[in-house]
């Protein structure tokens, strides 16, 4: 290409307040090389440290930075979201604030996507640098996501995307408060590849993952967004359906063989047990469902926003984005 597309860097920060100096002058460093036109957009996540005073600072100093404050704790994809919906560029990434994702893999990962004519990369680690239960969580919402992509692009989720703003007007006006945006991206295109980049050590900081929130999203993710439980419900009750139908016949044959019926209280009471087991499992993730749908007929929001370092009005518009921001090109 004759130039390098317009680029917007979305970062959920969540307590984050030792390691955002650092990323940020990393950002501004890998992104001058490549002599683009950009903004950094952080999306802080109702954190209790200082986080917000820092991005203010960043604001008030350097006209590509955009600061968004949300009103509470709502979660990393959700935080995604806002920041993904107020990008105004071409192409837009999003990245993690404890710089476990380098921004100097940045540039591979653009040539990538522009070269090979994906809407969507990954960039995957090859040995990730998380913690026990992390990496389990990672496993099953992965597994999930196989209800929604193939194989070979599971393989390869990561926070660490990089994507065309087309594919945004997809899901630009998704309300739910459950939010994946990697399933969100799927409503979008089809078009996805994955580039094994470099992962670092968490340098500062703990995880603002623990192991409910972990638990909590992936829960959100399988019974929110994809029909995995459902079919698994249907699978088990076929399956038990079968086994009931081979233990019927064994009692009838039993029955015209010897003349009586088989004897037992304890297998009878198993019998009954299993099969009650499956029905209240099935009437469960019915119930899940149905919450759902709870809540998204309550109109509960997926975000909501205190501040923003764009106060002005008439620098905003129906949609929420920037009109008359002032574009700097890095020279």
């Amino acid at each position: 290409m004759n130039r390098m597309p317009t680029l917007s860097i979305v970062i959920p920060v969540f307590e984050a307040n030792q390691a955002l100096e650092t990323l940020y002058d990393r950002l501004i460093k890998t992104l001058t090389g490549l002599r683009c036109q950009f903004e950094i957009i952080f999306v802080e996540d109702g954190g209790r440290g200082h986080s917000w005073t820092f991005i203010e600072k960043l604001a008030r100093q350097d006209d590509r930075v955009r600061g968004i404050r949300l009103s509470r704790n709502y979660g990393q994809h959700n935080a995604l979201l806002c920041g993904i919906r107020v990008a105004r560029f071409e192409i837009i990434v999003t990245m993690d604030d404890d710089l476990q994702h380098p921004p100097e893999e940045l540039p591979k990962m653009l040539t990538l996507l522009l070269e090979s004519g994906q809407d969507v990369v990954y960039g995957t680690a090859k040995h990730p640098q998380h913690g026990a239960m992390r990496n389990l969580a990672t496993l099953i919402t992965k597994l999930a996501l196989r209800t929604v992509m193939d194989g070979e692009t599971v393989r390869h989720v990561s926070a660490f995307r990089v994507f065309r703003s087309e594919v945004v007007t997809s899901f630009r006006n998704y309300d739910g408060p459950f939010v994946s945006i990697d399933v969100l991206l799927t409503w979008g295109t089809t078009r996805f590849a994955g580039l094994y980049v470099r992962h670092e050590p968490r340098q500062k900081g703990t995880s603002g993952y623990t192991p409910r929130k972990l638990i909590s999203h992936t829960l959100n993710l399988v019974t929110g967004l994809t029909p995995l439980p459902l079919r698994l419900a249907s699978a088990i009750g076929l399956a038990l359906s079968f086994v009931g139908l081979i233990i019927i016949c064994y009692v009838l044959i039993v029955y015209f063989l010897r003349g009586s019926t088989v004897p037992g209280f304890p297998f009878l009471a198993s019998v009954i047990s299993l099969f009650s087991g499956a029905q209240l499992f099935a009437i469960g993730i019915i119930g899940e469902y149905l919450s759902r749908m709870h809540f998204r007929t309550m109109g509960k929001p997926s975000y909501v926003v205190r501040d923003d370092t764009e106060t002005s009005p008439k620098n905003t518009g129906v949609d929420g984005r920037s009109e008359d921001r002032a574009k700097i090109l890095v020279e």
